[in-house]
Parts: C-alpha cells; sequence; structure tokens
C-alpha cells in the first residue's frame, strides 16, 4: 500500500488495514516492472518488483519523497537491476546491483538523499563450490577461485581478475650473481647483491698450480674469525680451513683440470655475527677419484 494520509475519526478497511501491516512488515503486493524505472512520489511505502533477463535500472530523483519514506525493492529477473542515483543522492554500505532473488530497503534520509540497506547480497553467500577453492575476491565483489592441478603454486599475478592463479612453480632454485675465471694466484669477484639468503660458489675444473696445492676463498674481504665450516673435502684438514678463515679445497694433480668444489654460506652478507661454511669436494685425475 502507497503511503496514505489519514484524517482524525476515519474509519479504515479491512482490506486497507491488511495492506498496512504488510506494507508494516516488509511485504504486501509489489508493483511489477520489467523495463527500468523511475520511481515516483506515489511508491512511497510500497514494494517495487523486477522481472527481467536484461540488465535495468531504477533511478531515484529528489523533491519526491520525504524524511522516513521507504521503499522495498527485489529483483526477480536473471538481468542485474541497479538502484540509479538521478538528481538524489544514494549511499549503501554493500553494492547498489541487486543480483537475480536479491532485495534491498530504499530508506529516504532527506528529500534528497537516500540509503540502500540491502538484505542479501551475494558477498553475503560464499561462493565455493569445491573441495580446494578459495575464496578471493575481484574489484567489486567475492569470488571463487577454483582449486589448481596437482603441484601448481598459488601465484600472484595482476592481470588475474582476482589478482592470484594457480601456476608450475618456477624452475631454478638460483640467480647466478657473478662469475670468474682462475687464470691468476687471485681472482676478485665484486658487487655480490647481498639479497639473497644463501650463497652457492662453484668452483669448476680447476688445475692447481702444483700436486698438494690449496684454494682458499674470502668473502665481504672478512676475515675477523667469524667463519667456522663443515665440511667433506680431503684428509689434509689442516689447509682446509687456514688462518686467514677461509676454506680450502686440494687439488693433488696438476696433470689434470677436472675438480669440482661447491661451497655453501647460509645468510652470507651477514656482518655481525659468526657465519657457517659447508663445502664438499671432488677431484678426479687419471687414475683415482678421491672425494
Amino acid at each position: 500500500m502507497a503511503k496514505q494520509t489519514f484524517t482524525t475519526g476515519q474509519v479504515l478497511l479491512a482490506s486497507q488495514l491488511t495492506s498496512l501491516q504488510q506494507t508494516a512488515l516488509g511485504g504486501g503486493a509489489a508493483s511489477a516492472k520489467v523495463a527500468s524505472y523511475t520511481l515516483v512520489a506515489a511508491d512511497a511505502g510500497t514494494a517495487i518488483s523486477m522481472t527481467n533477463a536484461s540488465a535495468t535500472t531504477i533511478t531515484v530523483n529528489t523533491g519526491l519523497f520525504a524524511a522516513g519514506d521507504t521503499v522495498l525493492i527485489h529483483n526477480l529477473g536473471a538481468g542485474v537491476c541497479t538502484v540509479t542515483a538521478g538528481t538524489a543522492t544514494v549511499n549503501t554500505a554493500g553494492s547498489l546491483a541487486l543480483s537475480q532473488y536479491e532485495a534491498g530497503v530504499l530508506y529516504f534520509v532527506s528529500p534528497s538523499a537516500a540509503v540502500l540497506f540491502d538484505y542479501t547480497q551475494t558477498s553475503a553467500a560464499s561462493p565455493l563450490t569445491t573441495k580446494g577453492d578459495l575464496y578471493t575476491r575481484t574489484s567489486s565483489a567475492d569470488s571463487r577461485l577454483g582449486v589448481g592441478a596437482n603441484g601448481t603454486v598459488l601465484t600472484a599475478d595482476s592481470a588475474e581478475t582476482t589478482g592470484l592463479k594457480w601456476a608450475a612453480p618456477a624452475s631454478g632454485a638460483y640467480t647466478s650473481l657473478a662469475t670468474g675465471t682462475l687464470s691468476s694466484s687471485q681472482v676478485d669477484i665484486t658487487s655480490i647483491s647481498g639479497s639473497y639468503r644463501d650463497l652457492v660458489l662453484i668452483i669448476r675444473n680447476y688445475k692447481p698450480a702444483n700436486d698438494n696445492s690449496t684454494i682458499y676463498w674470502a668473502f665481504n674481504n672478512d676475515r675477523n674469525n667469524r667463519y667456522d665450516y663443515n665440511s667433506s673435502l680431503f684428509t689434509d684438514t689442516a689447509k682446509s680451513f687456514g688462518s686467514n678463515f677461509m676454506v680450502g679445497g686440494r687439488g693433488n694433480d696438476n696433470s689434470v683440470a677436472t675438480g669440482l668444489t661447491i661451497l655453501t654460506i647460509p645468510d652470507y652478507a651477514n656482518t655481525t655475527t659468526w657465519k657457517i661454511a659447508f663445502t664438499k669436494s671432488i677431484e678426479v685425475n687419471a687414475t683415482t677419484t678421491t672425494q
């Protein structure tokens, strides 16, 4: 029933009282609309029902309603019905777009401003449907991200609707920071970034100058007794960790160049506490293999 004005002593019919009761409880017969519609003053206190398979709008203009007036709007159509501010202001904490079977009460706080109190929004119901689904969000609404294939990992991607996607793990666990060549008695590798967690140094196919010579390493020019090591090297431990606190790997046949040494230092950029180096060396000569 539309908003009424009553006079003293007026007798109301039973049908009028029933309609008023339904309106007070948020019910009552709705004015059915199919095409987009602009509210009129007579809609105060009534319900508007939209039924359209395509998108529609309900437009709200100023000067038609008084503070405290309400209009119930519900959408039965498959197309989204959007409550649209014409000359009036319309605010909401949710969305002005009502999907199928959603509804809201348009409450006027003044003749030129209203608030839509939504009964049900898509965001209020979980979009998840399948084991492993993730609850995510697009730029405007909650959304479902289906579980990825076995072995894939969740990856941030701004090009995706939700900003996330399932993808194969990135190949390669290491980043090459610097390289050098053992062409003299001392080789310096500089400008190594300190932004990574671990440093791995690989020396391949080195040929010692003399039998039983030793290769040493120093990091960040740090020779202040702050390195310890865990090694799988040769039996000559005296030179494996020398007085300059460098880790060594020995070659015992200077006729070949097939040695391999791998050195790992976790937290290598740290300059305030002790660090530990893990080493592994293997050498192949003409007759034996030593590791």
